[in-house]
């Protein structure tokens, strides 16, 4: 493979390694091989991309250098959210729930809602999971604490408490 001398083989792969982006850091990998003399087969051996991948990556990098290999704009749906309101989104979602929400925990249904009142955008359910896993949210929730929970209560019952747990240990039998 034929690879042009945009940059020298020290410089690729510092530039993989220094690379954020591990797709672009795997592609200027592959060319570094290229450019170290092995074949295409051994290249997708060693990195278990097809061959017409690394022909491509090659090509590309040979026809305009490194900046060939960024990803270029996909096309497809924007988000009914716009970006400005994203962040809106975001701090209305770590205050919590407030009382007009009318719950303890912010659940997909009720951002579903969140969405549909304050932000005026309609969302599937499933539509909503995947704007929240988008904005860096996951589905894990810690358990929802009660408004009126007392943390000094809640830690004298477990002082307590513990103690009985501890004399019912010994009479626990368990079957060899």
């Amino acid at each position: 493979m034929t690879v042009k001398n945009h940059h020298s083989i020290k410089q690729l792969l510092k530039l993989a390694k220094s690379e954020v982006n591990r797709r672009l850091a795997h592609r200027i990998q592959a060319v570094a091989l290229a450019k170290q003399g092995f074949s295409c087969p051994q290249i997708v051996q060693m990195t278990g991309y097809c061959r017409r991948t690394i022909q491509s990556w090659v090509a590309r990098y040979n026809a305009v250098g490194i900046e060939g290999f960024r990803d270029k704009p996909r096309s497809g749906r924007y988000s009914k959210l716009p970006r400005d309101k994203q962040a809106q989104l975001c701090a209305r979602i770590d205050a919590g729930p407030v009382s007009s929400d009318g719950t303890a925990t912010l659940y997909g249904k009720d951002i579903q809602r969140i969405l549909q009142k304050e932000f005026k955008v309609v969302y599937s359910l499933d539509g909503v999971y995947k704007l929240l896993h988008r904005l860096g949210y996951s589905c894990l929730m810690p358990r929802p604490k009660h408004e009126k929970a007392d943390p000094k209560v809640q830690e004298a019952f477990k002082k307590a408490f513990w103690k009985h747990w501890k004399q019912s240990l010994k009479n626990i039998q368990t079957n060899k």
